[in-house]
């Protein structure tokens, strides 16, 4: 029987102007983007509406900006909600993931992002950084440079979003040591990220600690359909596991590929992407076998779906 996945994207889905219709539409998404608003010190909706693009490229406000846009997705569908079997996010994406499958509250994952978006930020500071993206090698390939730069510092593969696209992730010097390399190896493809940091990597650590702190005392519970977390790419259940992974999870890498071959060998032959952008959408129509795909970003597209549901709101 096929199954459906919701995805949920990460940082670099963001655009300026992200959620203004869905934040209009709802007083409900307003009291979201305020909480938000409050837990940051900024406006957050102004950021998310006006920008400029360069500030909302931030990791402080990026995160929850992102978060903030899929939540309202999720709010106006409601009760419309898709049916799903599983659910999981890139990165930050991991905690709508959560919120819709009722393992956090919204209001818990706005609080955690925020946090998690200031304490990264922090330790971008703390550790300067940066990452690059590799393609048109594998991973064994990624893995021997990243072990050859490393002499040059930190330097490990972050994102596995593709079986020959990969973000590596450290510091400066051996970020550039392993571009180099990957370029001598025939990558099809090695550039330095414009990112702020160094992330999913142990670089971090300052935010995992800080991370860890403030989830002890976040209330967590089992969710209701598997979330196939980024640490392992394989579902996940319970809510000592989503605790300890989630800390995991900002210094480790994000499996995205091997999440994907997880929801091919359950059977998901459907996803829908909830949030900014296609980017996730875009890797599963590359690299899974689909009988559909479907992106719900805008009014509009609720509106659309709605429509061909033949649900009234």
């Amino acid at each position: 029987m096929s199954k459906t996945a919701l995805l949920f994207p990460g940082q670099a889905s963001q655009y300026v102007g992200m959620g203004r219709d869905l934040f209009e539409a709802s007083d409900k998404v307003r009291s979201m983007y305020e909480l938000a608003s409050k837990e940051l010190g900024a406006d957050i909706a102004r950021l998310s509406f006006e920008g400029p693009a360069e500030e909302l490229k931030r990791t402080r406000f990026t995160q929850p900006a992102i978060l903030l846009h899929a939540l309202a997705v999720l709010t106006l569908l409601d009760r419309d909600v898709p049916r799903f079997d599983y659910a999981c996010g890139h990165s930050l994406g991991e905690y709508a993931a959560l919120a819709v499958t009722g393992a956090m509250t919204f209001d818990d994952a706005i609080r955690a992002v925020v946090r998690r978006a200031t304490l990264m930020e922090q330790a971008c500071r703390q550790n300067p950084g940066t990452m690059a993206a590799i393609m048109g090698l594998g991973q064994e390939q990624v893995e021997d440079i990243c072990q050859r730069a490393s002499s040059k510092g930190v330097v490990i593969p972050a994102n596995f979003n593709s079986k020959i696209q990969i973000a590596i992730s450290g510091a400066i010097p051996s970020v550039e040591e392993a571009v180099t390399l990957a370029r001598e190896a025939k990558a099809k493809r090695a550039v330095m990220l414009e990112v702020g940091g160094a992330f999913h990597s142990p670089l971090m650590e300052p935010a995992k600690v800080g991370l860890a702190h403030f989830l002890e005392s976040l209330p967590i519970a089992p969710p209701r359909v598997p979330v196939v977390a980024n640490v392992t790419a394989q579902a996940v259940l319970e809510a000592d596991d989503i605790r300890r992974l989630l800390v995991e999870q900002v210094t480790g890498p994000v499996r995205w590929f091997q999440t994907m071959n997880y929801l091919s060998g359950a059977g998901v032959t459907r996803i829908i992407e909830v949030g900014p952008g296609k980017v996730l959408s875009g890797l599963a129509r590359r690299d899974m076998q689909l009988e559909h795909i479907l992106n719900l970003d805008t009014l509009t597209d609720i509106e659309n779906f709605r429509a061909l549901s033949g649900s009234k709101g």
